[in-house]
């Protein structure tokens, strides 16, 4: 059974610091493409990083330089590293993984953690 569980969510000021993990079991990751997204209330998930087979990685514009996505030597479990936090970084965070060439759309993805809240206060 394959589960990706996410955790090291929580409230945090503005300008802080969290970094969530997302361990992934019931399956072979390591050539998937691991991925963080979010979804605010209100709003569509979207894109925050990408941690490709090889190590490679992208982030949405409104992380880059903030967020730093990574993987463990084995790639069974996944980081996101999140500095200078700003209120508009709340949302619930969200582990998935998809094959290799998954680019930044969720419908590319086909595990799913269940979600880690991240609360950003001003």
């Amino acid at each position: 059974q394959v589960q990706l569980v996410e955790s090291g969510g929580g409230l945090v000021q503005a300008g802080g610091s969290l970094r969530l993990s997302c361990a992934a079991s019931g399956r072979n990751f390591v050539n998937y493409y691991m991925a963080w997204f979010r979804q605010a209330p209100g709003k569509e998930r979207e894109f925050v990083a990408l941690s490709r087979s090889g190590s490679s990685t992208s982030y949405a514009d409104s992380v880059k330089g903030r967020f730093t996505i990574s993987r463990d030597i084995a790639k069974t479990t996944v980081y996101l590293q999140m500095n200078s936090l700003k209120p508009e970084d709340t949302a619930v965070y969200y582990c998935a993984a998809g094959y290799p060439g998954a680019l930044t759309l969720p419908e590319y993805y086909s595990y799913w953690g269940q979600g880690t809240q991240v609360t950003v206060s001003s």
